[in-house]
């Protein structure tokens, strides 16, 4: 018999027995309610037990129902969706709680006379104060490493993947791949040794970044090297066959059809060091005052002020400690969402 000729009761029999959409929904409620009564039964007070417990509970009773309803094979199917569903959870949560105990912490203080203002004239352990000079600081120091970091890391990635061959391509993919996991405390000490002690030029915002752009560039290469790959060789070739020098058909070609990922690249990138505190404490160093020039002096920077801060141990600067966390959680999240704007403004267009 056909399938055209297939009526849907018999459809629906060959197919075998189907749980219903709520299902998985009500195994998760179940599991939930055993969960936090096996740990009232144990006097477990941790909600990290018994949400574990409930997660465990929570797959094999997927497994037992639907194995036994569905059959074995639909059973593993089951399985393997619950237990991405409980690793997104358990990823979500921490990330999650986080957000909102900084949220609920930072709010206190964060305003408009915290955010222009600076801490020349506050004590630790008095009210009052703010981020501005902290906040000049970060913009300038990742500012300066982006500047440096961008076109070096865009034209290493290039060269990787439109020129390189031999051996030069090979040792400089072996150090991209070592600098992409130094420690920050390393870079800075770098810096340290060669910025501040060999050639004396003092601590600096300038100092600090230079150590950022040993850590951004890595990030700038590999991330812009993958989306270089990414870009069909029939693109190249078609522009090559209509007599296009190479360097222009990298240039008008290759680097717009990747120009969103590149950029969401970057993006992340600058994200990565902008919360480094090891290399600003080893180079910066800090200042309770307002220095826009980073090529001079003490500079502070947001890290730096939330780890002093919070290390004074007074109420008052704890809450500017979480004002200026949630300051930089903020200046982050906005450069991840303007580098999936960028990346969605700039990704190819497609049609019918």
């Amino acid at each position: 018999m056909s399938n055209a000729t297939l009526t849907p009761e018999s459809r629906s029999s060959l197919r075998g027995a189907t749980l219903p959409k709520w299902f998985l929904w009500a195994v998760a409620a179940g599991s939930i309610a055993a969960g936090l009564g096996i740990s009232a039964a144990a006097g477990l007070n941790s909600s990290i037990q018994w949400a574990l417990i409930a997660a465990v509970l929570f797959v094999l009773g997927t497994y037992a129902i639907s194995a036994r309803v569905e059959g074995r094979r639909q059973a593993k199917d089951r399985v393997a969706t619950s237990m991405v569903w409980v690793a997104f959870i358990m990823a979500v949560i921490p990330l999650a709680t986080l957000i909102w105990a900084t949220v609920k912490r930072g709010v206190k203080v964060l305003d408009g006379y915290f955010l222009t203002h600076s801490m020349g004239v506050v004590a630790d352990e008095e009210a009052g104060g703010g981020i501005y000079h902290a906040l000049l600081g970060t913009l300038e120091q990742v500012g300066i490493a982006t500047a440096i970091s961008v076109p070096l890391g865009v034209l290493t990635a290039i060269y990787l993947v439109e020129y390189g061959r031999g051996r030069l391509a090979k040792t400089v993919t072996f150090f991209i791949d070592v600098m992409t996991g130094i420690p920050s405390i390393v870079a800075g000490l770098f810096i340290l040794s060669l910025w501040i002690v060999i050639l004396d030029m003092g601590h600096s915002g300038f100092a600090g970044a230079l150590a950022l752009c040993i850590l951004m560039i890595p990030v700038v290469v590999r991330s812009t090297e993958e989306m270089l790959k990414l870009v069909p060789n029939e693109l190249r070739e078609a522009s090559l066959a209509l007599g296009v020098p190479k360097w222009r058909t990298i240039l008008k070609v290759v680097v717009p059809t990747s120009i969103g990922g590149i950029t969401t690249g970057v993006m992340l990138a600058v994200a990565r060091i902008t919360g480094e505190t090891a290399p600003v404490l080893l180079l910066v160093w800090g200042t309770d005052f307002i220095n826009a020039n980073p090529f001079q002096d003490a500079q502070e920077s947001l890290p730096m002020y939330i780890y002093l801060q919070y290390g004074a141990g007074e109420a008052a600067s704890h809450d500017r400690a979480w004002a200026a966390a949630l300051t930089l959680i903020a200046v982050i999240m906005i450069l991840n969402l303007a580098a999936r704007g960028i990346a969605l403004w700039k990704a190819p267009k497609t049609g019918r």
